[in-house]
């Protein structure tokens, strides 16, 4: 009995999802509730509810700040000398185009939202690319290429939800993914040199001028002017490199370090407090949008565990998978991931599959980081999916078409998906 109402809890939310019937955040509540109620827990729902939420609470202080920090630290210009030396760099060459879009696209990205990184790398480079007439469908390729690996940060969106759903700190999670995404960034600036050659081949080489940085700087508002801080590039360098070797470090929770991160980063760039004040309700947008899904998650995972409903599914797809395929279950999940976050939403896949997939692999002999790694291997293909909304922005930045961007794309995600696995497998972070 619980088995099948876990299995209708599971399978009632993909379909809401998929249908857009109902939001994830609504469907995230309100099917386990339901669910609950005719399993005969309506008494306890509270209780489950509630030890799900203080669950998932550390990962969602960490997403609230980490999303301000670097949030804080775009609008400081941190990224702005990077940016103006790629665009010196390049101009003139499609080899040096293409490298300089995937490197710039891999530092931006580090702030795990696609939408910041489609802006800033369109902005900066897409002038070049209509002045060189160079095919901007390699610039959307490069960019949902770097993207789709650097999101795989903690406080990116599969990593973040992987982290509430399985209950893994920051840290742990992100340790055995660090190979695999440094190979993996090296391949696709190798993919962007070999689109560059072709481009090189087919336009040549021709002269550019200074115009590009000058443009650049008159698109910005008098707001976002203001809000520049380049005589503390270098402090607020130092800030962000002290941040990230203190959360890969793994000594400090994560949360603790970005919201010290960002008492820091508001006390030296702005200590007007109206400043303060401005910039946390600029970025207070996208942060919500983020915790509201994760709280939410909690009460799912709340519920489905503690009623022991993810338990007996568990169990039950244990008793019919071959033994043969249970030994290899990490490599199963990684396969599944592909078309499981491709056809389905990270909330779904994430809150409504893995947790399934992991408890299995628990049966198994796999630990839930184990699983929770393997996983990860289908976001080479995720940002592919048409239910990626700001994919959306980059085609139509881009004026490239989405069936020809998905064909070109997918096509050297596959090199990035086996970095991920044999990284993993090599390392150790996923047994086969």
């Amino acid at each position: 009995m619980l088995a099948i109402l876990g299995y209708g809890i599971v399978i009632t939310f993909m379909i809401l999802i998929m249908t857009k019937r109902m939001t994830a955040f609504t469907s995230l509540i309100v099917i386990p509730v339901i669910f609950a109620i005719f399993g005969g827990f309506g008494a306890d729902i509270g209780k489950f509810a509630l030890t799900g939420i203080k669950g998932v609470a550390p990962t969602a202080t960490m997403l609230l700040f980490a999303i301000l920090f670097f949030g804080i630290m775009i609008n400081v210009g941190l990224f702005d000398p990077l940016v103006n030396a790629i665009v010196k760099f390049v101009k003139g060459d499609p080899v040096k185009v293409l490298v300089g879009t995937a490197i710039l696209a891999a530092v931006v990205s580090v702030d795990g939202d696609g939408s910041t990184t489609t802006m800033i790398v369109c902005s900066a480079l897409l002038p070049v690319y209509k002045k060189l007439k160079i095919k901007p469908l390699y610039l959307a390729t490069i960019i949902i290429m770097q993207n789709s690996i650097m999101n795989l940060l903690p406080w990116g969106g599969p990593t973040a939800r992987i982290m509430s759903a399985l209950k893994i700190e920051g840290s742990d999670i992100l340790r055995p993914l660090v190979p695999g995404m440094i190979i993996a960034v090296i391949y696709v600036i190798g993919v962007a040199y070999y689109l560059g050659l072709k481009e090189r081949k087919r336009l040549g080489i021709v002269q550019v001028n200074n115009d590009t940085l000058a443009e650049m700087t008159a698109t910005l508002s008098d707001e976002e002017k203001e809000l520049k801080r380049p005589k503390l590039i270098w402090v607020n360098f130092i800030l962000t490199i002290l941040v990230m070797y203190t959360l890969i470090s793994g000594k400090v929770p994560s949360a603790v370090i970005f919201e010290v991160g960002v008492a820091l980063a508001l006390i030296i760039n702005y200590p007007h407090l109206k400043t303060q004040r401005q910039l946390i309700e600029i970025h207070a947008g996208n942060a919500i949008q983020v915790i509201i899904m994760v709280l939410a998650a909690g009460v799912f995972m709340g519920i489905l565990t503690e009623t022991k409903m993810a338990e007996a599914i568990a169990l039950n797809l244990a008793s019919i998978v071959p033994k043969s395929f249970g030994s290899h279950w990490s490599l199963v999940t990684a396969i599944i991931s592909i078309p499981g976050t491709f056809l389905l939403s990270n909330d779904a896949f994430y809150f409504g599959v893995l947790p399934v997939l992991a408890e299995t692999g628990v049966a198994y002999g796999f630990t839930p980081l184990q699983i929770g790694v393997a996983s990860t291997m289908g976001q080479a293909f995720h940002l592919l999916s048409p239910l990626v909304a700001f994919i959306y922005l980059l085609l139509q930045l881009t004026e490239v078409d989405m069936g020809e961007w998905q064909k070109h794309a997918a096509k050297w995600s596959i090199g990035t998906f086996v970095i991920f696995v044999l990284a993993a497998v090599i390392t150790g972070a996923m047994p086969l």
